[in-house]
């Protein structure tokens, strides 16, 4: 009996073990086939070669050079303090900041860790003769962005980084990984599918080290596409030296087009902080700069526009029929509503709209405001652009905002008044516009109505953009269009005319200056928009200076520009 349970016993453990093996290598065994392949075969990465960005006449703005990462691949490295010991020695690094990289970088076994970027070539040489002896370490040939322009136009272009975490749950599932080289801001981030190219990789077999045996097989990375920009560099550059240090926006588009041939914010910085790690400092410090030098106020920058809109006011005026260019309002350099008096900046006597709007009469415009009200007021600043996207071809764009007699803004959500109307007719209050909004807006005026989109992306490759007009035509009279074109010529060419630094030889310009008041104890910000209708291109233009005082500072930095842009002979 004892004999018997002994060999049922032997029995069942045979019987267990033989169906073991049967699930082992029958059931499950392509499973473990697989296995066995993936841990003899590894991926490294190949990456692509991003593509060039260059200006309109083909200079380059952004372009890649070769540079060398060294990676380490962390289920196979065998020895760790041996090899971190020989990094910290060849990279000339403390062994606790190598340590310290390496688990920063480290999310899994099978991901390579990039310990270090752009190293020299000599010591990606040695470093790649005694890879042998350090299973694990590789040399990873990489391209390093470069932006030969530096701040001229960084905002324009933007910047290029790791991908984060928040961009590669939205983007994995279009061809983006966790080493992914991705845009931030620009034409880098808006453009970035054409521009990044496509990863490809090599397949290695190794051994039961981690050594390498063979090359099993490579795909080549496919390089990403070149693109051409609207933006003159040469134009850029000179408004870049010309703004200098002034906080501001200068933007200058193409009329006929909507081509933008310069988008200057300042303060800038330079993009190549972004690319190279030892200026890790100094991309520290934008962050937390208070002059916003990461911020494009050409497009993101939401200001009062002041006196620039009363060229809106005057075609709403006349287009309404409430006025007449027969039409004079007496202007004693104040206007009384109630208990409180709102200025102008001058004494100017009988005014009618042109003289208005090429001296810049509040006066009129108070009048003007409370006749038209601020609904009427709010659908013709919409109708010019104001308030709404622009939709140019750059990410994070503002739409400014344009009140009416619902939508108050701020906490405390008040009926209309007569005094927010005598504020809305000026541009103050709660107006708020962007600099690329108002060039914009002088384009429609410029063109008596129609409103041309505007755009920085020239063509693909050899191939040249086709669009879809978007332009849009507002039904304007002749009449009105013609006195507001007198109005803002006037502004240049008239002895009291605001704008008459700008009357200059060879030049035919028109334009409206404005002086929007901020918050207590800063300086006004000054602005200075209009058209020029004489030379190689019909240019629509807009210079704001943040704080900058009056409104003659920006018809100053205007008139040294375009003398420096015709004497290089760019317009």
């Amino acid at each position: 009996m004892r004999l018997k349970i002994i060999r049922l016993i032997i029995i069942s453990f045979f019987l267990i073990l033989a169906g073991d093996l049967v699930y082992v290598q029958v059931l499950k065994g392509s499973h473990f086939h697989h296995l066995s392949v993936n841990n003899r075969i590894r991926v490294i990465p190949l990456e692509p070669q991003r593509g060039r960005i260059l200006d309109r006449n083909g200079r380059v703005l952004a372009d890649s050079r070769l540079s060398f990462d060294v990676t380490i691949i962390p289920q196979d490295v065998l020895d760790k303090e041996m090899l971190f010991t020989y990094l910290s020695q060849v990279l000339k690094m403390n062994k606790d900041e190598v340590v310290r990289r390496y688990r920063q970088q480290l999310h899994t076994p099978f991901a390579p860790v990039v310990l270090v970027e752009d190293v020299d070539k000599k010591i990606a040489m040695v470093l790649e003769e005694n890879r042998y002896r350090f299973p694990g370490l590789y040399i990873q040939e990489t391209f390093q962005r470069w932006y030969p322009f530096g701040k001229s136009a960084a905002h324009v272009l933007g910047y290029v980084g790791k991908i984060d975490s928040h961009k590669i749950k939205k983007l994995k599932h279009y061809g983006y990984s966790q080493q992914s080289i991705v845009g931030y801001s620009g034409v880098e981030e808006y453009y970035d599918r054409y521009l990044m190219g496509k990863e490809g990789g090599l397949q290695i077999e190794v051994n039961n080290r981690g050594q390498q045996v063979q090359l099993l097989g490579i795909r080549q990375p496919d390089r990403g596409k070149d693109i051409h920009l609207t933006i003159d560099a040469g134009i850029q550059e000179i408004a870049s030296k010309i703004m200098g240090d002034q906080a501001g926006s200068i933007v200058m588009m193409d009329m006929d087009s909507g081509e933008i041939l310069c988008l200057l914010s300042s303060p800038s910085y330079d993009p190549n902080i972004f690319t190279d790690l030892k200026r890790s400092r100094e991309r520290g410090r934008l962050f937390i700069d208070p002059g916003s030098p990461l911020l494009n106020r050409a497009i993101k920058g939401q200001y009062p526009p002041g006196s620039v809109f009363k060229a809106v006011m005057s075609v709403a005026g006349l287009m309404e029929g409430v006025v007449t260019t027969h039409t004079k309002y007496n202007c004693s350099g104040s206007y009384k509503l109630g208990n409180r008096i709102f200025r102008c900046t001058h004494v100017h006597g009988g005014q009618d709209i042109v003289q208005a709007l090429g001296h810049s009469c509040n006066i009129y415009y108070y009048h003007l405001g409370l006749l038209l009200g601020p609904d009427v007021m709010n659908r013709y600043a919409k109708i010019f652009g104001l308030g709404m996207l622009t939709h140019i071809d750059l990410p994070s764009e503002e739409r400014g905002f344009i009140p009416s007699s619902k939508n108050r803004r701020g906490r405390e959500k008040t009926g209309w008044h007569k005094g927010d109307s005598l504020n809305f007719s000026i541009g103050q209050g709660e107006v708020l516009a962007t600099p690329i909004q108002v060039a914009r807006m002088m384009a429609g005026v410029a063109l008596n109505g129609r409103m041309p989109e505007p755009r920085v992306l020239k063509m693909i490759e050899d191939e040249p953009l086709v669009t879809t007009s978007t332009a849009r035509t507002i039904p304007l009279r002749k009449e009105v269009m013609d006195a507001v074109h007198e109005g803002l010529r006037t502004a240049v060419i008239g002895s009291q005319g605001t704008a008459r630094q700008m009357n200059m030889a060879g030049f035919e310009i028109y334009g409206k200056t404005g002086t929007a008041q901020t918050v207590p104890g800063k300086k006004t910000h000054a602005w200075f928009a209009g058209y020029s209708l004489q030379g190689s291109k019909r240019i629509a233009f807009c210079v704001f200076l943040e704080h900058g005082g009056s409104s003659s500072y920006a018809v100053r930095m205007t008139s040294e520009l375009f003398k420096a842009l015709r004497k290089e002979n760019l317009i």
